[in-house]
């Protein structure tokens, strides 16, 4: 039978980092003693579903985009009765043609949807599925959690071709322990006394989960070249891989103290660092927590060699921006009152929006026939040569790009000002105007390579909405 495993990967995490001591710094006494290092923040336009769309997109980038299926794992979706996966699938161009799901409400969900398609592909014998990961969860201001929690998202395709790391079994455990928990009216992530998720939560459950795997597969510590495994606590990291008897060189870093803890993307994340610096033959283990544990066992293949531009990873740690101020991260999250933004995006037409859905989501325009010249928005007639009607769909969101001009716009309201826009020249024909995000004015000039990127541009908190757009972002590879 051909083995089953993960084909390719990728992974986004926010370029804005929030220090710990900034957060200390604001607040006093309830900054809860403050902490070492910074945490990953994600900007005001984004959110896990944008986060996903742009993990997936990295993924994607060396692949035919062959999917069979798409799973996003998370407990911080946008809506409540609305797909994310189906969203995604639509951002990405992937057609309607493929199965969508949802993995929510549990820290482990990534590696369950990891396991739901290597299972898939493995019943059907071929097939592509996708796999994303991403979470943006909101510790309340003051608490613990808020010092512990990150963004971020990763995501992996999982087929029976070209497999850089074949699926080799697992092991999984399930406890209803009450560590971490949100109702649906909850804004701020809630958890029990700190001792007591630590003591009896995952510095317990995690080593039993991956002792159940040993004797599983009668195997020991030794066989394994890397294993990355989710804690909340960097602190306790350390601790618990010295209780499962690794060497300090089998443990992958604890995301919790590079990133902070990102929820249900944190196994995706930790098996995309494996992957980055993995050998042909090395044994690998992945280990989620939340609501129990999960144990992933791959074997990296020979085609681990043919991946293309590794190392980008550990790069983009150090490839960020702090931000300067504790407000501006309430800012980002919606939690300091701004009445100046009420009301300012208007209505937002669903009948519309479902109508152009290419254009908006897909960031789909039109390629005359005649002439070739590309144009978005979509057009009927030709801006070149006067065509009409002689036009085909044309994708620009995985275009190269290049910014033409710019504006910085210092009077317009934005929660990150000055808002940035201008004009970007695709490779092969196209201009639009987008708005710049994740990036300094300082260091815009024209003539800069620049990428899309899917972005959250709004909420209509009273209709219920939450509406996605493109945006360019400065290349920093």
């Amino acid at each position: 039978m051909t083995s089953v495993g993960i084909t390719s990967y990728g992974y986004h995490l926010p370029w804005y980092r929030l220090s710990r001591k900034t957060i200390s710094a604001a607040l006093g006494a309830l900054g809860k003693g403050g902490g070492v290092g910074d945490k990953a923040v994600s900007g005001y336009d984004e959110d896990s579903l944008s986060m996903a769309v742009n993990a997936c997109i990295d993924c994607l980038k060396n692949t035919d985009r062959r999917v069979n299926g798409l799973i996003f794992a998370t407990t911080t979706a946008p809506y409540r009765e609305r797909e994310s996966a189906g969203i995604i699938a639509t951002a990405l161009d992937l057609g309607s043609g493929l199965r969508t799901a949802d993995f929510a409400d549990s820290l482990k969900s990534g590696t369950s949807a990891i396991h739901f398609a290597c299972d898939a592909v493995t019943a059907a014998g071929k097939g592509n599925y996708l796999v994303c990961g991403a979470d943006c969860r909101v510790g309340s201001p003051g608490s613990a959690e808020e010092m512990t929690v990150g963004d971020g998202a990763a995501a992996v395709t999982i087929g029976n071709d070209d497999v850089v790391a074949t699926f080799e079994g697992s092991h999984s455990l399930s406890y209803d322990f009450p560590d971490y928990r949100r109702l649906g009216k909850d804004r701020f992530l809630r958890s029990v006394e700190e001792r007591f998720a630590r003591e009896e939560g995952y510095s317990k459950i995690i080593p039993e989960a991956f002792k159940g795997f040993l004797k599983k597969y009668n195997m020991e510590p030794k066989d394994f070249a890397k294993i990355a495994f989710s804690c909340p606590n960097a602190r306790e990291h350390a601790t618990i891989a010295k209780k499962m008897a690794f060497q300090p060189d089998q443990v992958t870093p604890a995301l919790a103290s590079l990133t902070g803890d990102l929820g249900a993307a944190s196994p995706l994340v930790n098996l995309v660092m494996v992957l980055e610096d993995a050998k042909p033959g090395d044994n690998i283990l992945v280990v989620s927590y939340g609501n129990g544990a999960e144990v992933l066992y791959f074997k990296v293949t020979e085609n681990i060699s043919k991946v293309s531009n590794r190392g980008r990873f550990q790069k983009s740690l150090n490839n960020t921006q702090k931000l300067a101020t504790y407000e501006k991260y309430l800012a980002f999250r919606g939690l300091l009152a701004l009445p100046i933004f009420d009301d300012i995006e208007g209505v937002t037409e669903l009948p519309l929006a479902w109508r152009s859905r290419k254009e908006i989501y897909a960031l789909h325009g039109t390629k005359c026939k005649a002439c070739g010249t590309p144009q978005y928005p979509p057009q009927r007639i030709c801006v070149q040569c006067q065509a009409v009607d002689q036009m085909e769909d044309y994708a620009f969101a995985d275009k190269k790009a290049s910014l033409f001009s710019f504006t910085i716009d210092y009077a317009s309201p934005n929660i990150n000002p000055p808002l940035v826009y201008g004009y970007v020249d695709f490779e092969g024909g196209g201009r639009f105007v987008f708005e710049l995000t994740d990036c300094e004015p300082g260091s815009i000039k024209t003539g800069i390579p620049v990428e899309m990127s899917f972005r959250r541009k709004y909420r209509d908190e009273i209709r219920g909405i939450v509406g996605y757009y493109w945006k360019a972002v400065p290349k920093r590879d």
